[in-house]
């Protein structure tokens, strides 16, 4: 049972931790599998040069990944990160950034996602991430 969006907001603002919750973060899309997120841009976020900071869009990677394996399961399932890379391809200034979360593989106790994170307005890859999670429930 795939979660609806409204359901998928739900588990961002009650399961997340208050810094995460204040990047702003809003559930897109949800599927069988994947969930798309908007993290919005804000100078805050920016680091000098004014590119959105990396710790930013990794929190999101990890964010969107926590939102797919929720909507793979039907629920939240508490979950830890085991091991995320993340490969940053170029700056975002002064946008959004859309990612999206699609598993690659879901068991009982662990979960594998490929994240892209792309400038809504071009469609460019901004950077790329694979993320492994335990799933503790």
């Amino acid at each position: 049972m795939t979660l609806t969006t409204g359901e998928a907001d739900e588990i961002l603002s009650t399961r997340f931790a208050p810094w995460v919750r204040e990047l702003g973060p809003a559930v897109e899309a949800v599927g069988e599998r994947r969930a798309v997120l908007r993290l919005p841009w804000s100078d805050r976020l920016a680091r000098e040069g004014g590119g959105l900071s990396g710790q930013a869009l990794t929190a999101g990677a990890d964010t969107a990944t926590v939102i797919a394996v929720s909507a793979a399961r039907g629920g939240f399932v508490p979950m830890t990160t085991v091991r995320q890379s993340t490969s940053f391809q170029r700056a975002v200034t002064g946008a959004d950034v859309l990612i999206e979360a699609a598993l690659t593989k879901l068991g009982r106790r662990m979960a594998f996602a490929d994240v892209t994170l792309t400038d809504p307005a071009s469609g460019a890859l901004a950077a790329h991430a694979t993320t492994v999670c335990a799933l503790l429930g």
